[in-house]
């Protein structure tokens, strides 16, 4: 249950920023934004840095949104994983990966259903989420399947969604019915 009141869905003011979000959402205002829009300033530079984090990038759509996913569960934010799992399917990821990344530290090993820099991006995201610090090896094995660039945006994806679950998870933010 959300630990505060959704704004209301038709909310029209501030008109700039509710257009801006409501641009890249389709139309629409999703509970996270209709939670976000209690801080305008806030819903606005959200909008404005997850839709680079979201489409602006070089990092493969699948390997951005299984590292969403993987953050999503390891952080027990259910409305995340609800939202980007049907993203990594539509990025090429199959039913079988989703129902594996529902246990990362397995999914992390699992040759047979991810290829090696799937399972290094797991790794990565399993060792940010969970103690911050990233080993050696784990990085260097990112860093060989992606180069530099992909990498750093790679981390900025995880970081980016480690904010997502946390404000979520606070908040109490419950996914959309119908």
């Amino acid at each position: 249950m959300a630990r505060l009141p959704y704004v209301p869905a038709d909310l029209a003011e501030p008109a700039d920023v509710v257009a801006a979000i409501r641009a890249r959402r389709g139309g629409n205002l999703l509970n996270l934004d209709r939670m976000l829009l209690h801080s305008p300033p806030l819903a606005m530079g959200w909008n404005a840095y997850l839709r680079a984090v979201r489409h602006d990038l070089a990092l493969s759509p699948r390997l951005r949104e299984l590292a969403m996913c993987v953050v999503a569960v390891l952080n027990g934010a259910e409305y995340e994983f609800i939202h980007h799992a049907p993203l990594f399917q539509e990025a090429g990821g199959t039913h079988a990966q989703v129902r594996a990344l529902r246990d990362p530290d397995t999914a992390e090993r699992d040759a047979a259903l991810f290829d090696a820099a799937e399972r290094a991006a797991i790794a990565l995201t399993n060792e940010m989420t969970r103690q911050v610090r990233v080993h050696d090896a784990t990085f260097a094995a990112v860093r060989e399947h992606l180069g530099e660039r992909e990498t750093v945006e790679l981390v900025a994806v995880i970081a980016a969604y480690n904010m997502v679950s946390r404000f979520l998870v606070a908040l109490g933010v419950e996914p959309e019915h119908g």
